[in-house]
């Protein structure tokens, strides 16, 4: 596979002073799946105007590792309105000239983070070519999962006096803020939340802090109005292809929901990658740039993201954990083997919690993928998902199968045309292995599956089985496909499954 880098990649790869770890891993799995890492010519012409000489030694020593381009290909027309409507300078150009040869097919896929070029990808119809590190993590450890360095081991809550501040990930925090270890240390008697490997290496961290109506933001410009807010004082994921960041936005919003706070924010540099990768994840989830927050470290932006309750049911992850109460609702039905594998938070009490660490991408995401052939194809953004776990292999689905879990739709995929689309869809936040994919692809070639990409939002505190859900007239049989649940069926649901209704907006 010829695999084109992008030049800031190339840049971060070499750079003599910080040390990227999704970058590491990046270029472990290129060499361990034996790609060819391709430089553009244009690329090398950034590189060697950059301002920092060791950047451009160290390339130039190192060039032998890279396959340059010896040729271009030429522009088509469809490359020639590109270049006319997305381009409006030097290195709009450059970024075109990438693309243009993954278009022709010189190189199998680019990787960058650079989010125009993934624009641009989509306009082409090529983006399942152009990957961000994060994508490109998950594709080869989702192909290749026996070669995996390490696990990702689940989520903890920990005190700061327990964790190792010498550990490389807190590095950059130590370049960015002056006396951030004497602040740590002060942090000691305090929860962060950690990720680690199985190495003992950070993976992940966050620590988020309730503030009253009458905290000091007299650094931040323009100011804040007095209301009760959760601050995320320090948040970091290196990329490592299993959805990290999502998981511990989870943690974020249900924070948010635990101290019934107004706004969430948080202030953060953009000066590397790493970082406005972090504050390109935020705005997806609804982080809005207030301004700037002023300090002896620096200028940071400072995010803000609205928590009233309210539900945008066009693009619900900007509005999420609420849903709305006027969406259409339905019911479906999923296999024990699968429930828990893409539900963990909705494990059930006879289920070992050591089975489920969440070291695959389907676990920690909050947008996840459910494949259906029901007769019901009609879903669209907004529409809330009730989960229906099926009957214990040894249970009778009276009393076993369970309600379990609320979703909602982010949007749907049906009349794909190739099982190639259909496993680029499903790779990243489904249950299924490619093998498996394929097996749902030709188990029968009249009735295709179709895709729903959803928002994993609350388990249910209490299960109701299929005797509670006809009892109360919740059903009147079990689930077959997505069944339509009336909006009285939904609020006794809802009741009786004992739910926080502020989830519910409108």
């Amino acid at each position: 596979m010829r695999t084109l880098l992008d030049t800031n990649i190339l840049i971060h790869r070499e750079a003599s002073k910080v040390v990227h770890k999704d970058i590491g891993r990046l270029f472990y799995w290129l060499d361990k799946l034996g790609y060819e890492k391709c430089v553009h010519p244009l690329s090398l012409g950034e590189i060697r105007k950059h301002k920092d000489p060791s950047v451009v030694a160290s390339f130039d020593i190192k060039m032998q590792n890279y396959h340059e381009l010896r040729t271009q290909a030429p522009d088509n027309p469809i490359i020639q309105a590109l270049r006319a409507n997305f381009d409006t300078n030097a290195n709009d150009a450059i970024d075109t000239s990438l693309l243009k040869e993954v278009l022709a097919g010189r190189v199998d896929l680019l990787i960058t983070e650079d989010r125009k070029i993934h624009t641009k990808a989509q306009h082409l119809g090529i983006a399942e070519r152009v990957f961000t590190i994060d994508a490109f993590l998950e594709k080869v450890t989702a192909e290749n999962p026996a070669l995996a360095d390490y696990k990702v081991l689940s989520v903890k809550k920990v005190y700061f006096g327990d964790i190792d501040i010498n550990d490389p990930f807190f590095d950059s925090f130590k370049q960015d803020y002056p006396g951030f270890e004497r602040w740590f240390a002060r942090k000691s008697d305090e929860i962060a939340y950690i990720c680690k490997a199985d190495t003992g290496h950070v993976l992940a961290f966050l620590y988020v802090k309730p503030e009253g109506a009458d905290e000091n933001y007299s650094d931040i410009v323009p100011g804040f109005n007095p209301k009760k807010r959760l601050k995320i004082g320090t948040f970091k994921v290196i990329s490592n292809g299993y959805k990290l960041g999502e998981r511990f936005l989870k943690i974020i919003f249900d924070n948010a929901l635990r101290y019934n706070v107004e706004e969430i924010y948080v202030t953060i540099f953009d000066r590397s990658e790493d970082q406005e990768r972090l504050i390109y994840l935020l705005e997806d989830w609804g982080f809005q740039r207030h301004g700037v927050k002023r300090s002896a470290a620096g200028e940071e932006v400072v995010l803000v993201r609205d928590f009233s309750q309210r539900a945008d049911r066009a693009n619900p992850c900007l509005t999420y954990p609420f849903f709305s109460r006027k969406s259409r609702k339905f019911i479906v039905s999923i296999y024990p083997e699968y429930h828990t594998e893409l539900f963990p938070d909705s494990i059930l009490k006879t289920e070992s919690p050591v089975d489920f660490i969440e070291n695959r991408p389907n676990r920690n995401a909050i947008s996840k993928v459910f494949i259906s052939r029901s007769y019901e194809k009609g879903l669209k953004p907004g529409d809330v998902v009730v989960f229906y776990r099926t009957a214990a292999e040894k249970g009778r689905a009276y009393y076993t199968s369970v309600t379990s879990t609320i979703g909602v739709v982010q949007n749907i995929h049906t009349g794909i045309l190739s099982l190639g689309k259909f496993i680029e869809l499903c790779r990243k936040r489904s249950v299924f292995s490619d093998q498996e994919l394929k097996a749902h692809w030709d188990w029968n070639s009249g009735n295709r599956p179709f895709v729903v990409n959803f928002a994993y939002v609350h388990s249910f505190p209490k299960r109701l089985n299929l005797k509670n859900l006809l009892d109360l007239s919740i059903i009147e049989k079990a689930p077959r496909g997505f069944d339509r649940l009336t909006d009285e069926a939904f609020m006794r649901l809802l009741e009786h499954s004992q739910t926080d209704k502020r989830l519910l907006a409108d």
